[in-house]
């Protein structure tokens, strides 16, 4: 008996060495994928000068280029990726749906629609305006997306929030729509952010949005454990003393947190929260305690490189990121699709 319980105990210990050797490998690859995407772009700069640009900094283009543009908008990205990815593994561990992500259930077409309806009525361009009005937009998508979800037959299943997400999703877009066809002054001033860019932003936006972001994340992480076990099901967590309805509203604050910030700086950015969870799942297992911080990572490694293909594959144009995720996730989506049906 304590053989078994010996084997067991290093056979645990060994997977969360494993585990955590993974991650550091994921952050390492991150740290690679972030000095590429200050040295690659539009006019090519050298590892050399990006040395220099933080340790002897002479004021030359080169050096402005990186301090100013490359690094603000390299750590932007990657703070968004992290946020979308793990809010999507929340949105899929509470509903356990396969299909859940921001994208998906609406939660980035209301935040968008807010910040339209916004800049619309107010005429402002304010980052500290897109976030209140984002965070509203996404609380408010969220809400009715469930609650349409639960009166449909069978209650609040994966196929019914699906198929309410959708619909909300396609309604919401379409008023977003309208108003730009009516409002040439709003389309003009947030046409680009509409996309889904990381593209202009600057240190100052950075840490406008980083306290919302950072109080997501550090809830997220707080419910790891709680979410491994609600994923289960909800008899399971209640038999274990959980209070289920308190795990999914600080769950859901966090969600409305990471997407509503994720939101207000870069737009609307469609797929990360759909298909990283799923990878990370592949790679670790059901345990949100280590699906949150890959998922972190990997949507951080994801989004960076997005934006860096984007400015590659055009230059010395560009696309935005939010144009360049679909071409990776769309077909994942696909696939989810097919397995789902021939799983149901």
């Amino acid at each position: 008996m304590l053989t078994t319980e010996k084997n067991s105990y290093l056979r645990q210990q060994r997977k969360h060495l494993q585990l955590f050797t993974g991650l550091l490998l994921a952050g390492l690859i991150l740290w690679l994928s972030l000095l590429a995407s200050i040295a690659w772009g539009a006019a090519d700069i050298s590892f050399k000068d990006i040395y220099q640009a933080f340790t002897a900094f002479d004021g030359s283009s080169s050096h402005l280029i990186i301090r100013t543009v490359r690094l603000p908008r390299s750590l932007i990205a990657m703070l968004v990726g992290a946020a979308l990815a793990i809010a999507g593994a929340i949105m899929q561990g509470l509903t356990r749906n396969p299909l859940a992500s921001p994208s998906i259930l609406g939660v980035n077409a209301g935040a968008a629609l807010a910040v339209v309806v916004g800049t619309f009525i107010l005429g402002s361009n304010s980052l500290s305006v897109y976030a209140w009005f984002a965070f509203a937009g996404a609380a408010i998508s969220a809400i009715t997306v469930y609650l349409l979800g639960s009166i449909g037959r069978g209650g609040l299943t994966p196929f019914n929030l699906t198929i309410a997400g959708a619909a909300i999703t396609a309604f919401i877009s379409s008023i977003t729509s309208a108003i730009l066809i009516l409002s040439q002054r709003t389309l003009e001033e947030i046409r680009f952010w509409l996309a889904g860019s990381v593209a202009g932003r600057d240190m100052n936006l950075l840490w406008q949005v980083l306290p919302y972001i950072c109080i997501g994340l550090i809830l997220a992480l707080a419910l790891s454990k709680q979410i491994t076990i609600l994923s289960l099901g909800e008899d399971t967590a209640r038999s274990l003393g959980q209070s289920t309805a308190l795990i999914k509203i600080l769950a859901a604050i966090s969600i409305i947190l990471l997407a509503g910030a994720s939101v207000a700086i870069a737009g609307p950015i469609g797929f990360v929260g759909l298909i990283v969870p799923h990878i990370v799942r592949f790679l670790v297992g059901v345990d949100y305690r280590w699906i949150l911080p890959y998922c972190a990572i990997f949507g951080a490694i994801i989004v960076l490189n997005a934006d860096l293909l984007g400015r590659l594959v055009v230059r010395p144009t560009e696309l935005p990121v939010g144009l360049v995720m679909p071409l990776i996730g769309a077909p994942f989506f696909i696939y989810l699709i097919r397995w789902k049906l021939h799983n149901s």
